[in-house]
């Protein structure tokens, strides 16, 4: 059978043995007694693992990573159950062949049953970042980490501003990264930060993203100065507005006149929204913030309560 292989074909042969006999090595040499409880799901430290691994590092990190895709793919039960096990399997691979694209963002996606697990995936994301730091993928994936799990909208912003200019990045994230700083309360900085994306960016269509973006912030800037007309009113009156208009009409008005609802577009209004009772633009709807879907706020309400993670 083996004069069928030719030397190329016995060539891949020997590596597939070769490959199986260091992952078994790696195995093999750690002592018997470290496998307590870990039964056949054992895996070495990365240091073991390297050392055994006779050259073959890629390789053996194959082998750990088709692990891990079996433990969320298998029938393993709640991945959630198994997320220590996939912890250290992902290290393992990563470690033996750090140049690897996918098993960092794979990380990011399971690793969400705790705020531990959060932090280790966080940890092999920067791993990701130091090997590949042209790729904005795995600071995307940090940063939604920090923010949604962890509640750090200033780490989340310091970690995307970077991967705005990567190669391939979505014309949203700057939007992203703005309205993480506005988090912080500077409408100024996010505006600053906003309008240097505008002039520093080669790219069109980002750039007309990024100036109606700006729209936004003025518009939002004239949101907040109806905000504080609003608590003059009501100090004036003892009672709240009925309509956006009563800012600026009848004997108890607070305002000269009421400011556009968008800089460039007429026909649009202001109005108090009905579920957050906020005043909006009839133009946006909304204010400029961060939305987050009702059902997204819940879940990761919950995540905080240690109601339970998700599954990515």
């Amino acid at each position: 059978m083996l004069r069928f292989l030719g030397r190329a074909g016995l060539g891949r042969l020997t590596c597939l043995i070769v490959a199986a006999a260091a992952a078994g090595n790696a195995h093999s040499r750690i002592s018997r007694a470290s496998r307590v409880g870990q039964g056949e799901s054992f895996v070495p430290r990365p240091e073991q693992a390297k050392l055994s691994s006779l050259g073959f590092a890629a390789l053996v990190a194959d082998y750990h990573w088709l692990h891990a895709v079996q433990i969320v793919g298998g029938e393993h039960g709640r991945v959630e159950q198994h997320a220590p096990l996939l912890a250290r399997l992902l290290d393992v691979v990563t470690a033996l062949d750090p140049w690897v694209g996918h098993p960092y963002r794979f990380g990011a996606l399971w690793l969400t049953d705790s705020p531990e697990s959060v932090r280790f995936a966080n940890r092999l994301l920067a791993r990701g970042i130091a090997y590949h730091p042209l790729d904005w993928r795995n600071r995307h994936y940090l940063g939604f980490n920090e923010f949604y799990y962890l509640g750090d909208e200033a780490r989340a912003a310091e970690v995307l501003a970077p991967a705005v200019a990567l190669p391939g990045a979505p014309a949203y994230l700057g939007s992203l990264v703005a309205k993480l700083r506005l988090g912080q309360g500077d409408l100024d900085a996010t505006e600053i930060f906003v309008a240097q994306l505008a002039r520093d960016t080669d790219d069109e269509f980002k750039r007309a993203e990024y100036l109606k973006e700006l729209d936004e912030i003025a518009v939002e800037r004239w949101a907040r100065s109806l905000d504080a007309a609003r608590a003059a009113y009501r100090r004036r009156t003892g009672h709240d507005i009925g309509s956006v208009e009563d800012l600026a009409h009848g004997s108890k008005r607070v305002l000269p006149a009421l400011p556009p609802a968008h800089p460039h577009f007429g026909g649009f209004g202001w109005q108090v929204d009905p579920k957050t009772g906020a005043i909006v633009s009839s133009f946006y709807g909304s204010r400029y913030e961060l939305h987050i879907h009702p059902f997204d706020r819940a879940r990761r309400e919950g995540w905080r309560a240690g109601e339970g993670g998700g599954e990515g």
